[in-house]
């Protein structure tokens, strides 16, 4: 897995050991969220159930992406099946980006996915996120809608 750069990219399952670079990623993906949060979560999804998974990939020693994926038994725009996987978070480390270690990240999680039965994998980019867009497509995702979301204060 700690090939040089010009090995090909893999990804592996999340590791007790991984937590700290993991949440530092995280919050990189995240920067609007609680950093203890992320690691609350991060520490659940290692001692979970098993309807999530935590995926990472190392170069050089260092971690340098991660992808997490869930069981969603709930409609998802776009999908005609239950349950499917659902890519909650997908990040490479900016100086990683472009190197094939996103599709590898993606790759782990279809393997996840259909380990768990589903024949569909969702996902979900804000509109605005033309890197993460491109991602998808660059992945084999096809976009299914779009959607824009409302709020209204009434108290």
């Amino acid at each position: 897995m700690n090939g040089g750069p010009g090995a090909p990219a893999r990804a592996r399952p999340v590791q007790a050991a991984d937590r700290g670079p993991w949440v530092i990623m995280r919050c990189a993906l995240w920067p609007e969220a609680d950093a203890l949060e992320l690691d609350a979560e991060a520490h659940a999804m290692l001692d979970g159930d098993g309807s999530q998974a935590a995926f990472v990939a190392e170069r050089e020693g260092v971690l340098v992406g991660l992808a997490e994926a869930s069981l969603r038994h709930e409609y998802v725009n776009g999908t005609s099946s239950s349950p499917v996987g659902f890519l909650e978070g997908w990040y490479v480390a900016a100086a990683w980006r472009g190197r094939g270690i996103g599709r590898a990240l993606v790759a782990a999680v279809e393997d996840w996915t259909r380990l768990h039965g589903c024949s569909e994998l969702a996902s979900d980019a804000l509109l605005d996120n033309a890197g993460s867009l491109a991602a998808h497509a660059g992945c084999g995702f096809e976009e299914t809608e779009r959607v824009v979301c409302f709020r209204k204060q009434v108290g």
